[in-house]
């Protein structure tokens, strides 16, 4: 069935016009006619079963059947801190962050940041990636879209308060297994294609992050947090 996130109030036997982008890739594009049923979200919680009731040139009804009030949401809340990168690199991490359950990212900018955002051009490229978060949410069945936060300076963030567990992708000389006391409250951050400074993870680590090694090889930075969120996924 279907699935299309929707910016509108939707509440069991009542009437929903669709807004001009359902309506466009459910009528438009797959060819819905009346009769079909589809899955509507709008982000604050649960789903709802619908069908197709009317469909004019320019504009389509559905009566709201069925609510569903699962969110698939994994068993440990991550606040992921992504220093940003160019191009598809970005859209690639927020994209398989939110499909493993990322519940909020947070952009960041540091010292060996790839991206600085213009001013003018700030909140169309944050418009494009909360894009993509929702775009991942109706692909994978996650029913509350997670945030993506404008950027900071990375000791900004820092400074800020944030999660029970606090883990940076970062050598672990100790080898300490530091998942083994981990709360299912994190904060994630992970580095720009060039890696965080010493100085940064230090900052990092009198902040209370603790570095976190995984394997010998080195990930880049849009598969460092796929991995990242699979291993918790699997732990939790």
């Amino acid at each position: 069935m279907p699935r299309f996130y929707i910016e509108a109030d939707l509440a069991v036997n009542t009437t929903v016009e669709l807004t001009e982008t359902v309506f466009h890739h459910w009528v438009k594009v797959l060819r819905a006619q009346v009769g079909d049923t589809a899955t509507l979200f709008n982000g604050q919680g649960g789903e709802f079963e619908v069908e197709l009731t009317e469909v004019a040139k320019k504009t389509a009804s559905v009566q709201i059947n069925h609510f569903n009030p699962a969110n698939r949401r994994p068993k440990f809340k991550a606040l992921l801190g992504q220093v940003m990168s160019k191009g598809d690199r970005m859209d690639y991490a927020i994209q398989k962050a939110v499909e493993l359950g990322v519940s909020e990212i947070q952009l960041l900018t540091s010292e060996r940041c790839e991206m600085r955002l213009k001013y003018d051009r700030d909140q169309k490229k944050l418009d494009h990636w909360q894009g993509i978060a929702i775009a991942a949410c109706e692909q994978c069945g996650l029913n509350i879209v997670p945030q993506i936060l404008a950027p900071m300076p990375l000791e900004k963030w820092l400074a800020s308060e944030l999660a029970t567990t606090k883990l940076v992708l970062a050598p672990n000389k100790n080898e300490v297994d530091v998942l083994a006391n981990a709360t299912a409250d994190l904060a994630l951050l992970i580095g720009p294609e060039g890696g965080l400074s010493e100085a940064e993870i230090t900052a990092a680590n009198t902040q209370g992050f603790v570095n976190w090694c995984i394997g010998e090889r080195v990930l880049r930075t849009e598969t460092a947090p796929v991995v990242a969120l699979s291993i918790l996924n699997y732990k939790f």
